[in-house]
Order: structure tokens, then sequence, then C-alpha cells
């Protein structure tokens, strides 16, 4: 039985409906699935993070190659059907959470190998613990999703994601067509597509293609050897200055940071000329070390 037949007997015998508006598109391809995991690398003393499980298909082979899988599911249908269908195959190192992942604050213990079970009332600092991240992410929660972990004081050392095809291309956009999304994450991470994913390879097949992306965080966020001074909130000035650039599209960069900040286009355009650039240039032609110099001619907390 293939995993279109699979998919179907289980959502007839569980009546399950494919919900849109939670991007209930089950894929229905084992190669993908293959391909996911075998782009994260893992190894038997790895912890993987999975959300929006589903039926459970990539669920299985995560579980086969890394030593603790946290699966969380927010359909509470489809968490029990995982759980039951795990149980049944005698998987006995994954836990599925039922729970939005959007909305766990203190997401780092689901993650921690000491601490067995979600505990929402346990304090918020724990020791850091490495894991990756691998899902067949629900679209509609992309960007908040990357924001919520690439921000975290305890990265993942790794993700590896189906996206929709043009959020991965925006994602892993160069500079001509960067966009703030694209800053966001390259910021913070180094983003490269590893397949392109037809939507054929969907049940209920979507209205767009997809892609598996690979994220790989850096170790630390970019302009720290550019700042002084512990503590001080770079990162939020950063992107202040960010999204004045792209704060409306067609416009060139120096009338958009003339608008954000508040000052002369004359001095908008000054400043960008002694960062090294075009007064005419758009703030989609420019990469994230490109903001990290104008960063430096903008905030005054810059060395």
């Amino acid at each position: 039985m293939d995993l279109l037949e699979q998919t179907k007997k289980l959502c007839k015998l569980y009546h399950i409906t494919p919900a849109r508006s939670k991007g209930q598109n089950f894929l229905i391809k084992e190669e993908i699935y293959d391909a996911m995991a075998a782009t994260a690398g893992l190894k038997p003393d790895d912890t993987v993070l999975e959300v929006g499980p589903g039926l459970g298909f990539l669920t299985a082979k995560l579980a086969a190659r890394a030593g603790k899988v946290i699966a969380v599911e927010l359909d509470d249908k489809l968490a029990e059907v995982l759980r039951t269908g795990l149980m049944s195959r005698g998987v006995k190192n994954v836990e599925v959470i039922n729970e939005d992942i959007l909305k766990i604050s203190n997401f780092q213990f689901l993650i921690s190998k000491q601490i067995p079970s979600f505990n929402d009332q346990l304090p918020n600092k724990i020791p850091n613990t490495d894991y990756k991240i691998v899902a067949n992410l629900p679209y509609n929660i992309t960007s908040i999703f990357l924001r919520k972990f690439l921000e975290a004081e305890n990265k993942p050392e790794l993700m590896v994601l189906m996206l929709q095809k043009e959020v991965a291309e925006r994602i892993t956009a160069k500079p001509g067509k960067m966009s703030l999304l694209s800053v966001s994450v390259q910021f913070y991470a180094q983003a490269e597509i590893m397949k392109i994913v037809p939507k054929d390879f969907f049940w209920p097949k979507p209205e767009v293609d997809s892609a598996i992306v690979k994220i790989s965080p850096h170790p630390q966020p970019l302009p720290r050897s550019f700042l002084a001074g512990e503590g001080s909130n770079i990162e939020k000035e950063f992107f202040r200055l960010v999204k004045f650039g792209f704060s409306a599209k067609r416009k060139m960069l120096k009338n958009n940071l003339a608008a954000g900040f508040r000052i002369d286009q004359t001095e908008a355009q000054e400043k960008i000329k002694s960062a090294g650039f075009n007064e005419k240039i758009r703030a989609q032609e420019l990469a994230v070390e490109d903001w990290l110099k104008l960063f430096s001619v903008f905030n005054e907390n810059v060395v």
C-alpha cells in the first residue's frame, strides 16, 4: 500500500478531513521524507523537534535515526492518531505534545534530555541543549515560526523545513531580490534550497509547489563584532533600519530611510554614500553584510 492509500485509509478510519486553515496537505511520497531525514544528518544521540507531524510518516523515519523526537501537533485528533500509531509500532523514543508551538514560551524544555516530559510549570531557564528541527511546517506559520526559533537564546543547530517554494526562494534570495524576510533569516543563518517538491506530491493537492530548505544558524548574530558594549539592544536597532529600508516598494533606499528616521533626504543620501553605496540604490539590492555597513553609519552605538 503506497502512502496515498495509507493516508486516505487513516483519514477515513479516524474521520479526519484535512483542514486548509491548518495547512493540512499530507505529503505522500516516501522519498521526500527520506530526503528530509538525510538532509538533517541525524545521529543516534540527536534530539529532534518536529512541528506538524500529521500522521507520523516523517516522525517514524526521524525516530529510527535520532535518539529522541519531540513531535508537536496542534490538531487534537491528529495528535491522538500519532500516539496510537507510534505505540502500535513499538516506537518508544517519541514524545507527542498536543500544543500550539507558537504559544509555547518555554519550548527549551521540549528538547531537554534530562526532562522526560513536557511541563508548563517548570522555570524558564535550563542549560543549553543541542537540538535540530525537522518539519513539514504548516505554511501559514512560517514567518513567525522562523522568527521564534532564530531569535531564541537556545537556537537549533539546524533546521530542515518543507516550505512553499515561493517562500523558500524569498528566504534564500540574493542581492537584487532581497526582502525583509530574506534579510531577517540570513542575519541569523545560512539558508539553501535542497530540493523542489511538486504540488502533486501532496494530498489534498495544494495550489503551489514546495521546497526542502536547510537553515544553519550562525554561532552568533553577525554584527556582534561591529558593536561596542554588552547588553545593547543592537538587533532591535538593526532591524528597525532594515524595516525602514523596505517600508515602501519601488522607492529608492534614501527616500525610505529619510521617511523612517525623519531626516532630510540629502542627509540620508550622504549617509548611504558614506557607507560605500550608490545614492540611487534600493533595499532589495543589499546583502546582510551591506546592511551592517549601513547600520554602522546610522547607529551611533557602533564602533
